[in-house]
């Protein structure tokens, strides 16, 4: 009976697939799908004091564009995470590119070492940073002892300055590895014909290298953009009032305001507006590109 019941469930291939997708599709569903309904749902509700009331309101979305900080606050947001992401890029892209095209030998040991940050604890980057970029921390005592200041420089911590270059550390690592593979997929013989024809090795960069690794940039791209956008903590650590962010917005609505129905509108806009712009961005290099970039 039990082997009959085994080859009655082999011969059914979409089952199969079903089966072994379900726990996948399971937690997709109860972790990402059902708390991003529930703060649709809340978004649509009314606040009285501390009392939420389950009644439509259209209310909570126009206090984003009623309130004088919300929309500066988001565009802010946007500007620190695309300058983030370009950060980021501007430091993985070499690695890779070294990894990919230099290294003969010794390739696998060090994109794990690239994985170094991964084993640190994430708070334990945001502090390092956060002595580093003090007005008595090693940025400080190095420019006064090359005499490059005066005194120290109290714009270092605690400004949007400090909030990109943390979340540069901390993400950078990252980048390499999609950046990586896309460079390693690429047919190396069509850089040497183009070194044939002429072509110098920038000219072979920009015209060859960098149009083929275009979807592993832009998987680059949305892996830093998307989280850094709602970011949170490493600005509340680092950034002051002058790095203050949307995502801090957000997390003070929700835990010191008490006001859940507007931070879920809030939240819900950013991630509508996120969405929207990675949709335009995967249809302007397309898909089927992007996976192949994987």
């Amino acid at each position: 009976m039990r082997d009959k019941f085994l080859q009655f469930f082999r011969r059914k291939v979409q089952l199969r697939i079903f089966s072994g997708l379900s726990f996948s599709l399971s937690w997709f569903l109860l972790f990402l799908i059902v708390p991003t309904a529930v703060i649709f749902l809340y978004s649509f509700w009314r606040q009285e004091y501390i009392s939420i009331i389950p009644q439509f309101t259209i209310d909570n979305y126009a206090q984003f564009l009623a309130n004088p900080i919300h929309i500066p606050l988001f565009l802010r947001s946007l500007v620190i995470s695309a300058a983030v992401t370009m950060g980021s890029i501007g430091l993985a892209y070499p690695a890779a590119y070294f990894l990919a095209f230099r290294v003969r030998k010794y390739k696998i040991p060090l994109l794990l070492a690239l994985m170094g940050p991964f084993w640190t604890s994430y708070l334990l980057i945001v502090y390092a940073w956060k002595i580093i970029l003090g007005y008595d921390g090693i940025l400080n005592s190095l420019l006064l002892n090359l005499r490059l200041v005066e005194q120290p420089a109290d714009l270092l911590l605690y400004s949007p300055f400090a909030v990109i270059i943390t979340l540069i550390h901390i993400w950078s690592p990252w980048l390499v590895f999609p950046l990586y593979a896309s460079l390693e997929k690429m047919d190396k013989s069509l850089l040497e014909a183009a070194m044939d024809l002429g072509a110098t090795p920038t000219q072979a960069f920009l015209r060859v290298t960098l149009p083929l690794t275009w979807p592993g940039l832009v998987v680059a791209v949305l892996f830093v953009f998307i989280p850094t956008v709602g970011e949170f903590v490493t600005p509340a650590l680092v950034g002051g009032p002058q790095g203050y962010m949307y995502g801090n917005l957000i997390e003070n609505y929700f835990h010191l305001g008490f006001n859940w129905p507007l931070g879920s509108s809030l939240a819900f806009i950013m991630l509508a507006v996120v969405m929207v712009m990675t949709l335009l961005l995967l249809r302007a290099v397309g898909p089927d590109k992007v996976m192949e970039s994987l």
